[in-house]
């Protein structure tokens, strides 16, 4: 039988980005079959370090964000590691940098320095605020352009301060629009055999999460507040405590459902009330519904009160940490955990998604360490002879 090749098998990519955004975006490309060989300066992306480190001092997070990639480390404040940069981008499908912008530019390494060379390649730049405009010069961290891009207005409780989940949730979201572009872009360069830049900002992609922010705001002058565990205009959608102090979600804001639930939570009178029958009036009457629910929760320990929903067809759930994710067998099921080895012991790292039927992704080793392919990209996919490579090494090209 014919195995069928990953869906990116023979893409070339050079990932020169650092910390997260674009390193994200690199290893999305490598789970499904690119072939990616990140650039890191000596000494390594300072990722390694970050969070919690493994008994070799490297963070448990880069074994998940370097994985499937060669990392060549090369001093690109030199010319000579500039110029073997450029001899890698050359021979490349994909360039994926984030840096601020006109940095590669002043290093010689801009669009331009390769439309000749390499028409076909798809730069893909990640920055906080994009490449143009005039906020493009700004330093832009996740934190920050998750606040500009209009996350952290409606996120929390009102009168309180704009709160953040535990992620950097800004620049994951860059990374997966940097993915997605330098798809279509990848797919475009089929029928035009040229590349094109893809110019993606944080801000902006946290700004393709807002629905319907803007035209609410446009159309009618609303400006949407946070709402604390609820979304507005849709009831019910909340967190509710129960008896054992355990929290669950429940959304019960289908018109059926909603009947459903409230007969689940001994409310036949609200299952059957006139103005809770569509979400318009249970929007107007949202203070009685929740406190409804949350007196019905209060009664029961969280198991009991989901299995009493579950049997009854209404969505609901609890709300997990690391610990309960990886003991559910329903995430064993599916194949969320992948283990690998490090120097010899098992460490699981997630699996990521979409889910392909026919040629899935996978992790083919863990992120190893910074420059571990120096010498074998030098020697292969440079073509630099044994004294050339010893030359520039103790030059300090290829770091200490």
């Amino acid at each position: 039988m014919n195995q069928r090749a990953l869906p990116l098998a023979g893409v070339k990519v050079v990932e020169l980005g650092q910390l997260l955004a674009g390193p994200f975006a690199g290893t999305l490309l490598a789970y499904f079959g690119a072939e990616v060989i990140k650039v890191e300066p000596p000494g390594g992306d300072p990722i390694r370090g970050w969070r919690t480190l493994d008994d070799t001092g490297t963070s448990f997070w880069w074994r998940s964000l370097g994985r499937n990639k060669r990392s060549v480390t090369l001093d690109l404040k030199s010319d000579a590691g500039r110029e073997l940069a450029a001899r890698l981008i050359d021979d490349s499908d994909v360039l994926i940098e984030n840096f601020r912008p006109g940095t590669l530019e002043n290093w010689g390494l801009g669009p331009e320095r390769f439309k000749e060379s390499n028409p076909g390649l798809i730069y893909t730049r990640i920055s906080g605020y994009g490449q143009d405009g005039p906020y493009a010069d700004k330093p832009g961290y996740a934190s920050v352009c998750e606040g500009i891009g209009g996350l952290r207005y409606v996120n929390g409780f009102p009168g309180e301060r704009p709160v953040r989940p535990n992620l950097s949730l800004g620049d994951t979201v860059a990374g997966l629009h940097a993915a997605l572009g330098i798809a279509l872009a990848l797919l475009e360069r089929h029928s035009s055999q040229q590349g094109q830049v893809v110019d993606v900002a944080l801000f902006e992609s946290v700004f393709n999460l807002l629905e319907a922010v803007i035209p609410e705001f446009d159309g009618a002058g609303e400006i949407r507040q946070p709402a604390g565990s609820t979304v507005t205009g849709i009831v019910p959608t909340n967190t509710y405590r129960c008896a054992d102090g355990k929290y669950v979600i429940i959304g019960g804001n289908g018109d059926s459902i909603f009947k459903r639930l409230m007969t689940t939570a001994e409310r036949p009178d609200l299952a059957e009330d006139p103005r809770l029958a569509k979400n318009p009036g249970r929007v107007e009457n949202e203070a009685e519904i929740d406190g409804a629910i949350e007196a019905w929760c209060a009664t029961l320990p969280s198991p009991e009160v989901l299995a009493k929903l579950e049997a009854n067809r209404v969505p609901c759930g609890p709300i997990y940490s690391a610990a309960d994710m990886m003991a559910d067998p329903h995430f064993q099921a599916r194949g969320l955990f992948q283990q690998v080895e490090i120097n010899g012991a098992p460490l699981k790292i997630p699996a990521i998604m979409p889910r392909l039927g026919g040629t899935p992704g996978g992790t083919r080793w863990p992120g190893g360490d910074a420059g571990g392919d120096t010498e074998s990209v030098a020697r292969g996919e440079l073509g630099l002879s044994e004294e050339e490579f010893q030359r520039l090494k103790a030059q300090g090209v290829f770091g200490a």
